[in-house]
């Protein structure tokens, strides 16, 4: 499974990454694709990220994204993915029904395979690992 992610670093000799919430100091951000172009909420429609590890399989991706205010169904969240909340608000309601808001300072995890509705209300920033497999 490819994860369209920008900016992976070429040189992964060194194990150990620093999470920067603007991405690289160099460049910033660079654009993202995760986010179909008519899931977007407000005329707003920018997304960017910045991974700072991927393994070589691209099971394993650490980074910085950031989104607009958008909504999506997932009928299968195709990864396993933790995240922190940077800036922003996220809501995700399960197919129960049970809708949970996560803002600031705020970790969670979504489980490869959940349904749910993904809705951005607040431009969003996190952090993130997903784990592919």
């Amino acid at each position: 499974m490819a994860i369209p992610f920008t900016a992976i670093p070429k040189n992964m000799t060194n194990g150990i990454f620093r999470l920067l919430p603007d991405g690289d100091p160099s460049t910033g951000m660079g654009p993202s694709t995760l986010v179909a172009p008519g899931a977007f909420t407000t005329d707003d429609k920018t997304e960017t990220n910045h991974s700072v590890f991927q393994t070589a399989d691209e099971s394993i991706v650490a980074g910085v994204w950031e989104c607009a205010p958008c909504r999506e169904e997932i009928d299968a969240y195709p990864v396993h993915e933790l995240m922190t909340v940077l800036s922003g608000s996220v809501t995700l309601t399960g197919a129960d029904g049970n809708a949970q808001t996560f803002t600031a300072g705020d970790t969670f995890f979504v489980a490869k395979g959940t349904r749910c509705t993904w809705e951005i209300t607040e431009k969003l920033k996190k952090y993130y690992l997903i784990a592919a497999g």
